[in-house]
């Protein structure tokens, strides 16, 4: 295709190898420092496991000879405690990552964030309410149903709060997100504020947040639905690169701009419905984890989306072996460790932001 008088064509046989370029560069960097963290999460603790002994116990599972050796004890917690918390905070931490980049793509609005629809509060809402109610329907798994019911009621009520004539809009979204945010925490005081003693202090705790309840019957249930929601996002890479635009010259581009949204925001509460259900509230992962993998390889959600999901969950299992091990024999909750370090970095990035438009 001929490109007008002094227009630049637009380069395709250079644009595609730069993309997988880029995207070859972070998968090399943080496939490795995922899979570092996630041994360093696996070995540390009150009971000692080296780097050596945890692949040796994880070989011995698929029937490989072990590189050292090590004790029933250690083989005993790696496998029925530490394995299935690892990989709960890596589906937590992917989950939250994507979904974040997927709303600041949507909204076009770097400060979006899981949070921003209503979705965390929704699930709080209802945890608040099956836990000083006493309903117990469905015993364990009483409060992630509930937490994930509540974050799905939240976000289809602003969806059609911000429906018009079969359009949604997005702005307006916004704005319902914000009050029935408002409502939801609401009502999550007002539950606090007539709970029991013993109510208060299970309300307080998974609001914080925490991975300390991981099981593998938890991990088995929450992995299928954080991999159908990552997958689906990453497959709406382009639409949300065609959505940075604008809707029109996305529209114009061949976009289904209105399916694409229906699509990111089942996807968003799908994700984040799930994750908030079996490790409480966890702040400010989906809203830095989006800014620094932008600052370091762009804005092209052919890349952000997957190198996110990698980086979230590194950074969720940095998080839960900090909260594990900091405070020996007692546990932090992961909540505070990930607002400890994820507000000054937000902070940072925001008076980054003014020195560049001041200059």
């Amino acid at each position: 295709m001929q490109s007008l008088p002094g227009e630049r064509a637009w380069p395709v046989g250079e644009y595609v190898p730069k993309v997988q370029s880029k995207r070859t560069q972070g998968l090399l960097l943080l496939v490795p420092f995922l899979l570092m963290c996630a041994v360093a999460s696996l070995g540390a603790g009150a009971v000692s496991i080296s780097p050596l002994q945890v692949i040796s116990i994880l070989l011995s599972h698929v029937g490989l000879p072990p590189l050292a050796e090590f004790s029933e004890q250690q083989a005993a917690v790696l496998t029925v405690i530490r394995l299935p918390r690892v990989l709960l905070g890596v589906l937590v931490g992917a989950a939250l990552s994507v979904a974040g980049v997927a709303l600041q793509g949507l909204f076009r609005n770097p400060l979006a964030d899981p949070g921003l629809l209503g979705v965390s509060s929704g699930a709080s809402l209802a945890v608040s309410a099956v836990t000083v109610l006493k309903i117990q329907l469905f015993g364990f798994y009483t409060f992630p149903l509930a937490a994930f019911a509540g974050s799905l009621g939240a976000i289809l009520l602003i969806s059609s709060l911000a429906q018009e004539n079969g359009k949604t809009h997005v702005t307006m979204m916004l704005l319902c997100g914000v009050a029935i945010n408002a409502l939801c925490m609401a009502g999550t005081g007002l539950f606090t504020y007539l709970s029991t003693d013993d109510q208060l202090r299970t309300l307080t705790f998974w609001q914080l947040g925490s991975l300390a309840g991981a099981t593998w019957p938890l991990v088995s249930t929450i992995a299928p639905l954080v991999i159908l929601c990552s997958v689906g996002m990453v497959s709406l890479a382009n639409p949300l690169n065609a959505l940075l635009l604008g809707e029109a010259n996305a529209g114009h581009l061949g976009i289904s701009v209105e399916r694409t949204k229906w699509m990111l925001v089942a996807f968003v509460a799908l994700g984040v419905g799930a994750s908030v259900a079996v490790s409480g509230m966890i702040g400010f992962l989906g809203l830095v984890v989006p800014h620094l993998v932008r600052l370091w390889l762009g804005p092209n959600h052919r890349v952000l989306l997957p190198l996110s999901a990698l980086l979230g969950a590194s950074l969720l299992c940095l998080a839960d072996l900090t909260a594990r091990t900091v405070v020996i024999p007692s546990e932090l909750p992961i909540g505070i460790v990930t607002a400890l370090a994820g507000a000054p970095f937000f902070l940072y990035l925001l008076l980054r932001q003014r020195r560049t438009h001041a200059l």
